[in-house]
C-alpha cells in the first residue's frame, strides 16, 4: 500500500480546491443540501484527530457526514486531494503569535512552539510526508509568518529559508519521537516506568556496569531524571536551545550587533 502523503494527487485540481473563491464551495444540489468542501475537510480532520490516518477513508468521511461516498466525490475527487485540503486547513488555523519588536530568539522560539502545538492538536500532521506540499493559502500564510522571525537579521533569502527549514526539521523530529513513545506505551499497555520496572531484574542479571561504566552511569542519571528512557519535554527544550545557539552563530556572522 502506498504511503499517505501530501502532494500525491493532481496538482492542478488540488490548487483549484485550495484557492477556491468564497461562495464557490462545491455542488449545491444532491442528497445532502448545504454540504461544502469546508464541511468535508472539517469532518475528515475530526476523524484523523481521533483515530489517525488509518481511520480516514472516503467512506468513513461520507458516513460521518451522512452521505454516500459517491456524493462525497462530487466535492473532493479523492483521498489524496482531501489530505492536501486537511493539511492546509490545519496550517491556516494555526494560532500565530504577534512577535513584532521582540528579540529574534523570542520570535524563532515562538515559531518552534507554534509548530509543536500544531502536532499536538493534530498528531497525524507529523506522520504525513510533505516533500511536495500543496501550495495553498494555509501553507503560504504559515511560511510568510515564520519567515518574518528571521527577517532583518542580515541573512540572505536562501539562508532565511534554510534556517526556517532547519528549525522546523528539529520540531518535526521531536514530534515524531513523541508519537513513537506514545504508540509504544499504548501498544504495550505499559508506561516507560512500568516497562523498566518489569524488566529491571533481567537487565540486572545480564548487564555488567564494570564493562560499560559510562553507559551505566549516564543511563542511570538520565533514566532517573526522565523517569524513563526518553522525555519529549526535555528533548524539545534542550534541542531548541541548541538550535537557537547554532543560529546565533550564523546571525552574529552577518550582523555582530544582533548576536
Amino acid at each position: 500500500m502506498a504511503k499517505e502523503r501530501s502532494g500525491a494527487d493532481d496538482p492542478a485540481r488540488t490548487l483549484e480546491l485550495l484557492w477556491r473563491e468564497p461562495g464557490h464551495d462545491g455542488p449545491r444540489r444532491g442528497p445532502k443540501q448545504g454540504l461544502t468542501v469546508d464541511g468535508v475537510v472539517e469532518a475528515a480532520v475530526e476523524l484523523a484527530d481521533s483515530g489517525g490516518l488509518d481511520a480516514l477513508t472516503m467512506r468513513s468521511v461520507a458516513q460521518r457526514l451522512g452521505v454516500t461516498p459517491m456524493t462525497l466525490y462530487t466535492y473532493v475527487p479523492g483521498k489524496a486531494e482531501l489530505l492536501d485540503l486537511m493539511l492546509d486547513a490545519a496550517y491556516l488555523r494555526m494560532p500565530r503569535t504577534d512577535q513584532q519588536g521582540a528579540p529574534w530568539r523570542t520570535r524563532v522560539e515562538a515559531v518552534a512552539r507554534e509548530n509543536r502545538d500544531l502536532y499536538r492538536r493534530h498528531p497525524w500532521v507529523a506522520t504525513l510526508p510533505t516533500t511536495r506540499p500543496a501550495l495553498g493559502p494555509g501553507l503560504m500564510a504559515k511560511y510568510e509568518h515564520e519567515l518574518a522571525a528571521f527577517d532583518g537579521l542580515g541573512l540572505d533569502d536562501v539562508e532565511m529559508d534554510a534556517a526556517l527549514t532547519f528549525l522546523l526539521g528539529f520540531v518535526h523530529s521531536v514530534a515524531r519521537a513523541d508519537l513513537d513513545t506514545q504508540a509504544t506505551a499504548r501498544d504495550s499497555a505499559l508506561s516507560d516506568a512500568q516497562w523498566w520496572a518489569a524488566n529491571a531484574p533481567l537487565l540486572a542479571r545480564v548487564f555488567d556496569p564494570a564493562r560499560f561504566p559510562l553507559a551505566a552511569r549516564v543511563g542511570n542519571a538520565a533514566g532517573a531524571a526522565h523517569q524513563g528512557m526518553y522525555s519529549p519535554e526535555h528533548a524539545f527544550d534542550f534541542g531548541l536551545r541548541r538550535v537557537l545557539d547554532g543560529l546565533a552563530h550564523l546571525v552574529a556572522s552577518r550582523s555582530p550587533s544582533r548576536a
